[in-house]
């Protein structure tokens, strides 16, 4: 990569950014979105910046109010600079990824593919210049080839209570887009792209055990973990590109040399992107009070009804289901095909889907990334977790949600895929990502991002999670479960939770619905799906029937005589069944099994699932017919639903369904190459 010079003409205009960032927010002041603030607004950001989209550079400047929010004297400082993921090879980012993730190949071969993120100056306002301060630093690994986190001392603490002003000016390089953000040709997806600070955690915030900056190195899986705030950013970009960004648009101007700037002012949100493009087509809607905008490609303006009836539906279920949403605004983006890298990602208001031309309606690609990237806005945006650390957190739980939302609107057995006869659902879909995965046990689901391999990361964090949320709610109920949720986002929105404050919401709302159903607390279950590794997998082993020889005549007993004539009064024999469970996990819940008898009567036996093995046995003259482990299917953490049943008369209905449906698919396909010729 040839190096950048920062001479006279760079520093001229460094100098208008400012004085034009000064002036718009005197003459554009923003319009409030919240009376009340709705966060305590810790990091709060005004910016003025400008996009090439030659040298693919965005630069300018960024004032950063700071707040200590705890009661340290902080007397040193700690920033991401994301891109810089993106200098080199030997960066921990690429050499987690080996260089390939979310579809792309980070491409060596131009200089200008490379990213990386400068500060050229930073100053405290009115006070110390801290830029020869800064230093790189790697708290996760050690490795000195990455420069995505910074330290900064000061020499006069930021004392409890209060806030610190910076000034600072730095010119970010956008990579060729490569997992979440960057260029293809003119089109721009800015994410993580500006001087970012960390999150300083105070004493007793999540495992905090005394205060201590959370500002981890950019890792090929993980995401992020900021503090809420207000940003008013300016944008200049060529006045024929297409703008959207976190936000709402505040005001417009054109300018005289061809290009137009924009304001964008967000409140109580922890990040901001934004995207730009003169290729954009833009569709507009409303669902109560929310505008809802989608940038699409041109050959995907079609498409634009199925983003917005998707997002109107993701909106709908989660204002009743969880909590309101609060932004008046959201906006969707629909990336180019050479830029599928960066579809499905989340920032708050504003998130990246992805479409495909010719998307047959029954593939519900674009629908299902719309729902589960709008989720974000609640469980990354409004409950602001640590990614890096709990990814589950955010990522599992919005896949239980996106399941729940594409399975109610688009039916159970077809949301996901439904072609030529051929069906699957959202949750069937999710489930199998874990229950298929070639071993189950590779990891936990509590686990730094990075300490999971390239391939079990999304299996664990967003399947497995979302798996062990239906069994929970299996257990516990529809009704108690959205108890659970929406207690746990009325009294953690806004703020940090980690893991152990959902379970504690959980064993808080578990304990005043069903007092000790499950026994003391559900921190057993938790100990198994979310700390452990083991699997779970019940079996219905086998069905055994033997005919009983009845006594009969006079027994004498303690000189009580007994008198057997249960064959003569009845005129039929008597027969044992006997149903045979097994457990083959290590994972132990509840169970259910469900008994058939040839007369058409059933028995629903409860089972508290701790043996190796059970046996139920039935004396009477009907005969099992067939038995099924979990009936209801509340437990889908059963990794072989196959074993959950047994029958003594084997059927081939099942076999019969399926076989018609491939001779239907066959004759489909052959009708279809026949009409080509």
């Amino acid at each position: 990569m040839k190096a950048i010079k920062y001479g006279t003409a760079h520093f001229y205009f460094l100098l208008f950014s400012f004085f034009v960032s000064s002036f718009y927010l005197k003459t554009f002041p923003q319009q409030t979105i919240f009376p009340q603030p709705l966060s305590d607004r810790i990091a709060s950001y005004d910016m003025n910046v400008k996009l090439d989209p030659v040298k693919k550079i965005v630069s300018g400047s960024e004032t950063l109010y700071w707040k200590n929010s705890s009661q340290d004297k902080i007397s040193e400082l700690e920033f991401h600079l994301y891109m810089n993921a993106f200098k080199n090879t030997n960066s921990t980012f690429i050499k987690e990824s080996g260089g390939q993730l979310r579809g792309d190949k980070f491409d060596v071969s131009r200089d200008i593919n490379w990213g990386w993120e400068k500060i050229l100056s930073m100053k405290i306002k009115d006070g110390e210049d801290l830029t020869n301060k800064i230093k790189f630093i790697q708290p996760d690994d050690n490795n000195k080839d990455d420069q995505t986190v910074i330290s900064v001392p000061l020499s006069k603490p930021v004392m409890p209570g209060q806030t610190i002003t910076l000034q600072i000016n730095f010119e970010t390089k956008l990579p060729k887009v490569f997992a979440r953000s960057g260029f293809s040709d003119n089109y721009f997806l800015v994410g993580q792209w500006f001087p970012k600070i960390g999150v300083y955690e105070k004493a007793g915030e999540r495992y905090a055990v005394k205060g201590q900056w959370n500002c981890h190195q950019y890792h090929a899986n993980s995401e992020f973990y900021a503090d809420f705030g207000v940003y008013n950013v300016h944008i200049n970009v060529p006045k024929n590109y297409v703008v959207g960004a976190v936000g709402v648009l505040q005001n417009e101007v054109k300018n005289n040399d061809g290009t137009k700037t924009l304001f964008y002012h967000a409140e109580d949100v922890i990040d901001f992107a934004w995207t730009a493009s003169p290729k954009f087509k833009v569709a507009e809607a409303a669902w109560r009070n929310v505008k809802i905008r989608v940038l699409l490609q041109p050959e995907h303006f079609y498409l634009a009804g199925r983003h917005i009836q998707s997002v109107i539906y993701a909106l709908k279920y989660f204002n009743k289901y969880l909590g309101k949403y609060p932004y008046p605004n959201l906006t969707i983006v629909d990336p180019p095909i050479n830029a599928m890298g960066s579809g499905g990602m989340e920032y708050p208001t504003f998130f990246t889907a992805g479409s495909l031309w010719g998307l047959p309606q029954g593939v519900r690609l674009t629908e299902s990334t719309v729902v589960h990237e709008f989720g974000h806005n609640y469980f990354m945006g409004m409950l602001a977790t640590n990614e890096f650390e709990e990814a589950w957190m955010d990522e599992g739980f919005n896949t239980y949600y996106e399941d729940r939302i594409m399975d109610n609107y688009y039916g159970a057995k077809n949301s996901f895929f439904d072609v030529a006869g051929f069906h699957m659902g959202d949750f069937e879909m999710g489930r199998e990502g874990y229950a298929g995965m070639n071993d189950p046990k590779i990891s936990p689901d509590f686990q730094y991002s990075w300490q999971y391999t390239h391939n079990d990361y999304g299996s664990i964090t967003y399947f497995k999670t979302s798996t062990w949320m239906f069994t929970l709610e299996g257990l516990l109920g529809q009704k108690v479960m959205d108890d659970v949720m929406q207690t746990y986002f009325e009294k953690w929105k806004f703020k940090h939770p980690c893991g152990k404050d959902f379970i504690d919401v959980v064993n808080e709302v578990v304990k005043e619905k069903l007092g000790n159903k499950f026994g003391d607390n559900m921190d057993w279950f938790f100990n198994e799906v979310l700390y452990g590794t083991d699997i779970c997998d019940y079996k219905l082993a086998n069905i055994s029937l033997s005919k009983v020889d009845e006594p009969h005549g006079i027994y004498d007993s303690a000189g009580v005589n007994k008198y057997y004539r249960f064959k003569k009064e009845t005129g039929k024999p008597v027969y044992e069944s006997k149903v045979v469970v097994e457990r083959l996990g290590g994972v132990i819940v509840p169970e259910e099994i469900l008994v058939h008898f040839d007369n058409g009567k059933e028995i629903l036996e409860h089972w508290d699932g701790k043996d190796r093995v059970h046996d139920f046995i039935y004396d009477r003259p009907e005969k099992v017919v067939w038995a099924k482990v979990d009936p209801y299917n509340k437990i889908p953490m059963d990794v072989n639903l196959i074993n959950n049943s047994f029958t003594t008369q084997p059927q081939s209905s099942a076999a019969n369904k399926y076989f018609t449906k491939f001779i239907f698919w066959v004759e489909n396909i052959m009708m279809t190459f026949g009409s080509l010729f």
